[in-house]
């Protein structure tokens, strides 16, 4: 893309192919739990995590290869989304707290991989959605008080 035309975050795969396709997408996420497991102030959120991190890894490549406008390989996988009931993410307690820790975990992924300012402007606050969901998710079944 020249800066006359700018990429269009969120249209086709357009935001896939800003990561690096599905190779770039692949380091980002690994990147995003290796910072979570050796950083402590987001160590907590890695501890939620089952043992097999490979497994949790491949589950968020492949739900964020689809939600970036590529493959929709999370169906094909493990069957269909519920993004409106989040029943992955009922049994844990993610609060305020959690969210925000878990989209600055991203944060740190995306900057220590050097992407951009204007696509880091744009994919932080689409993941905040589902990260919301998963907290209203949370609060619904532990308690609004979580």
């Amino acid at each position: 893309m020249t800066p006359s035309n700018p990429p269009i975050y969120g249209e086709g795969d357009v935001t896939l192919q800003a990561v690096g396709g599905l190779t770039g997408l692949q380091n980002l996420v690994e990147t995003f739990y290796c910072i979570m497991k050796n950083t402590p102030e987001f160590r907590p959120l890695f501890d939620m995590h089952p043992s097999d991190i490979e497994l949790t890894i491949d589950k968020l490549v492949s739900f964020l290869s689809g939600w970036m406008g590529g493959e929709k390989l999370f169906s094909k996988k493990y069957g269909p989304i519920s993004l409106p009931q989040a029943h992955a993410h009922a049994h844990l307690i993610v609060t305020e707290k959690e969210k925000a820790m878990w989209l600055n975990c991203m944060a740190a992924a995306l900057d220590e991989l050097g992407y951009s300012e204007e696509l880091k402007a744009y994919l932080l606050p689409q993941l905040a959605f589902p990260a919301e969901r998963i907290r209203q998710v949370s609060a619904a079944k532990h308690g609004e008080s979580v």
